[in-house]
């Protein structure tokens, strides 16, 4: 496939927000960065402490979030306004009101027709993280992962206006499908959509995966890879978007679409009995 002009000027603005400055430049770039965005930097270290934009885009927690330790109670995975959620008709959710977008479509062709189905009508969630949130995501909950699959597309915004007129919007962007279990052998994907500017999708236990660059889909699986609930597993170089589906009857969800949530935050209790 061609990269596609939303890519190019993806990697524009990645190499400058990638660019170390000299500390006076680069703080000043900071502090408006934080100013004009309404960052909440409580939890986190000073804008000038920084040494770049991805820096201040990926900063970590200056002390851990607590959360529920039940194994039954799900997380949210990051700092975020869910978008849409709800049940999977058929193979059918929510990008916004009105609008829908096929499972199998958003999965790919390296997600196998029975996995995909496992899926069908069940549950999904839209996380929308803004350029103003966290940009790290983390295990939801106690999870095997079994295959990590980068698919390259374009990088349209994943905003609210952009959802409402970009048709087939998760399936037309470059992500990256991670399929996993739950620890009672639950199946649920984690798909990673990359968006303008957003320069890298970053997945800690997946080095080989090169977002916004390489152009041919690659896919790889694993036998013993496990992630205990709230680990980090990586982060976006910007604001973008996680859907998260799952197997019927697996959740019963705390939210409503338009609820902000942060990571650490019950959104979720799992069906033990299903």
């Amino acid at each position: 496939m061609k990269q596609h002009f939303t890519s190019a000027l993806s990697q524009t603005f990645g190499r400058f927000a990638s660019k170390e400055h000299r500390k006076r430049f680069q703080t000043a770039i900071n502090h408006a960065y934080v100013k004009a965005m309404g960052l909440d930097m409580s939890d986190f270290e000073l804008p000038e402490t920084y040494p770049s934009l991805n820096a201040l885009f990926t900063r970590k927690f200056r002390h851990k979030r607590s959360f529920s330790h039940d194994p039954l109670d799900m997380i949210s995975p990051c700092d975020s306004l869910i978008t849409e959620c709800g049940t999977i008709e058929d193979d059918l959710a929510l990008q916004i009101k009105g609008m829908r977008y096929s499972i199998d479509g958003v999965l790919g062709d390296w997600i196998s027709p029975e996995s995909k189905k496992s899926v069908y009508n069940g549950t999904f969630v839209n996380f929308y993280l803004s350029p103003r949130d966290y940009h790290r995501y983390h295990a939801p909950i106690d999870m095997q992962v079994l295959r990590t699959v980068h698919i390259p597309g374009k990088l349209y915004p994943v905003n609210i206006p952009s959802l409402k007129k970009q048709v087939n919007l998760f399936i037309e962007n470059e992500r990256v499908v991670l399929e996993c279990l739950s620890s009672d052998g639950k199946r649920f994907f984690l798909i990673l959509v990359g968006a303008l500017n957003v320069g890298e999708m970053e997945v800690s236990f997946e080095p080989r995966i090169r977002t916004n660059g390489v152009l041919t889909p690659s896919q790889y699986s694993y036998k013993d890879l496990y992630l205990s609930k709230g680990d980090d597993f990586g982060c976006f170089r910007m604001g973008s978007t996680i859907v998260m589906l799952c197997e019927k009857e697996m959740l019963e969800l705390g939210i409503s679409t338009g609820h902000n949530v942060r990571f650490a935050q019950t959104i979720a209790r799992i069906n033990a009995s299903k």
